[in-house]
């Protein structure tokens, strides 16, 4: 019976998921930790000419040239507003041929991680969220409330990674 017990218990963990919540905008999203590599106060961007106003430059993490894109002006709600919480957090999204893109995305305050079961994630709804729903991997249900769970690969998709590689090429001089 104990067995039994233990075995249920190790898959209801396993079906939960952790999510890193942050605040964009007055609302609060989640992202998968998986694609986190870090999170790191918002510090000197260089900005690099003829980009999209939502790519707010690039940062120099450790050597290596990470561009930086606002989510809140790539959902269309504007330049996000510094503060002294804002943060970018550098995830790894992928691409093409399973080559990886570490990028850099600024939000307006991190807050937790949380582990949110599988059983409390609805799918993206097909109206309603003032974002793109390719974007929305799902609402998962956290104290009664909602949170909006990302999909990165969509967020910064394919043809724009493409675009960051060039920007990042640019910057470097390569």
């Amino acid at each position: 019976m104990g067995a039994l017990v233990k075995t249920e218990q190790a898959e209801a963990v396993a079906e939960q998921q952790q999510y890193l919540t942050f605040m964009l905008s007055g609302e609060v999203f989640a992202i998968g930790i998986l694609v986190i590599k870090e999170i790191i106060e918002y510090g000197q961007l260089t900005t690099v000419p003829m980009m999209p106003d939502f790519i707010r430059g690039v940062i120099n993490l450790r050597g290596s040239v990470v561009p930086v894109v606002d989510l809140s002006a790539r959902f269309g709600r504007g330049k996000t507003e510094l503060t002294r919480r804002t943060c970018i957090v550098i995830i790894e999204v992928g691409g093409d041929g399973g080559e990886s893109q570490t990028v850099g995305v600024m939000v307006d305050a991190v807050n937790e991680v949380l582990e949110i079961p599988a059983n409390e994630i609805e799918p993206a709804p097909a109206f309603g969220a003032k974002i793109r729903t390719d974007f929305i991997q799902g609402m998962g249900k956290v104290d009664g409330k909602f949170v909006i769970l990302l999909d990165v690969d969509n967020v910064l998709s394919v043809d724009e990674l493409a675009m960051l590689e060039g920007a990042v090429a640019v910057s470097s001089g390569a």
